[in-house]
C-alpha cells in the first residue's frame, strides 16, 4: 500500500530549525513564519509528541526568538546546514527512533532542504509545514518547496498538522488544540506557490 503520509502522535517528533534572532530582519514572513512554529510547538506539548531545537552558529546569530516559546528546551548549536548532528541523532535513539518528522524554521533551501533530504535517506516521514518555513527569497523559499516534494517529503500546513493529531473531536487534547486555532493562520504568500504547479 502507498505511503499516505497519515500523522500519528506515537510516531511524531517535531523539528524547529533555526529560528534566531539575526534572521528576524532578513526572512520572508519572518513573524508570521514563527507564530505558526509557535502553535506547533504548544500543540506538540499538549499532545506529547517531543520537539527538538537547533540553532545554527549562535555566537554570530544570535539565540532562538523569544516569541517560539521555546524556554526550557536545550538548543544544539550546528554549524553544518542539516539538523541532523550527532547530539540530534542521539535525541532520536533516546526517543525509540520516531517515523515521521514535523519540520519547520528557516531557510527552507538550506537548513530545511538539508535536514529534509537527510531525513528521507534514512527511511523517515517528513512532512514540511509550508506555512511554518520559509527563506529570505519568495523565489528560493516556493523552489525548495517544489523540490522537496520531488523528493518525496509532504508539504502540509500548521492546522492540518494539528487536526490530523488528533483526528476526532472526541480526542481528549481536542479542546486544548481548537483553543490554538481560534485564529487563523496567518497569510504566508504561499499562493504563488500553488499558481506555480
Amino acid at each position: 500500500m502507498a505511503n499516505i503520509g497519515r500523522l500519528s502522535v506515537k510516531d511524531s517528533v517535531l523539528f524547529l530549525c533555526d529560528m534566531q534572532e539575526k534572521f528576524r530582519p532578513n526572512i520572508f514572513q519572518f513573524t508570521n513564519i514563527v507564530s505558526n512554529a509557535a502553535r506547533l510547538l504548544q500543540a506538540s506539548r499538549v499532545l506529547e509528541i517531543p520537539p527538538i531545537l537547533t540553532e545554527q552558529y549562535p555566537k554570530g546569530l544570535g539565540p532562538t526568538v523569544p516569541e517560539l516559546g521555546a524556554e526550557g528546551l536545550t538548543a544544539h548549536t550546528k554549524t553544518c546546514f542539516t539538523m541532523i548532528i550527532p547530539e540530534v541523532e542521539k535525541q532520536l535513539q533516546e526517543l525509540g527512533k520516531p517515523k515521521q518528522v514535523i519540520l519547520c524554521g528557516i531557510e527552507t533551501h538550506a537548513c530545511i532542504a538539508c535536514t529534509a533530504y537527510d531525513l528521507l535517506e534514512k527511511g523517515m516521514e517528513v512532512h514540511i509545514v509550508a506555512d511554518a518555513v520559509s527563506s529570505r527569497s519568495q523565489t528560493d523559499r516556493l523552489f525548495a518547496l517544489s523540490r522537496l516534494k520531488q523528493s518525496g517529503a509532504f508539504l502540509t500546513t500548521t492546522e492540518a498538522v494539528m487536526l490530523q493529531l488528533v483526528q476526532d473531536a472526541k480526542h481528549p487534547a481536542f479542546k486544548e488544540i481548537q483553543k490554538l486555532m481560534l485564529h487563523t493562520s496567518p497569510d504566508t504568500a504561499l499562493l504563488s506557490f500553488f499558481s506555480a504547479l
